[in-house]
């Protein structure tokens, strides 16, 4: 599989509108453990291996921990995640399946149990940008870079 595009290059006035968006989501209040948690989970289930090469040290340099990212993808059969963990994974997931889920009133609760207001619309931002990232690298076809041997 090969790049389709450079989007950056294409666009360069839309890009720079997706990375002021993401660092400005950086200043949020929201722990960055989580943030990149959603972002790991978000990458996952959208299939972008280029957000996920990215954001795993990105991850762990906050504090996540390897076995948390070695479960993730099945995080609501692990003990090893907190409440506001769960809440933003469940809040993440039922965000980024919306066709499917419709943002039920029950991740809603779990959500608003564990988060203030402010919080809640900040992690909603952190989901929907990421979600954007994802529709531009799974898009383009964007290629993370190989460390190490590769098998052909």
């Amino acid at each position: 599989m090969s790049a389709r595009m450079n989007y950056y290059r294409a666009a360069p006035a839309a890009m720079k509108a997706m990375t002021d968006l993401e660092e400005a989501s950086k200043g949020l209040s929201i722990q960055c453990a989580i943030r990149e948690l959603v972002k790991m989970r978000v990458s996952q289930i959208n299939g972008c291996a280029y957000c996920l090469n990215l954001h795993a040290p990105e991850a762990r340099a906050a504090g996540v921990s390897q076995q948390k990212l070695d479960v993730l993808s099945a995080w609501r059969e692990s003990t090893a995640f907190s409440v506001q963990e769960r809440a933003a994974l469940a809040w993440a997931e039922a965000l980024t399946r919306l066709e499917a889920t419709g943002a039920p009133d029950a991740d809603y609760l779990q959500l608003s149990e564990a988060f203030g207001e402010k919080e809640r619309v900040e992690l909603t931002l952190i989901i929907t940008t990421i979600n954007a990232w994802n529709r531009f690298a799974v898009g383009f076809r964007s290629q993370h870079p190989i460390s190490g041997p590769t098998q052909e």
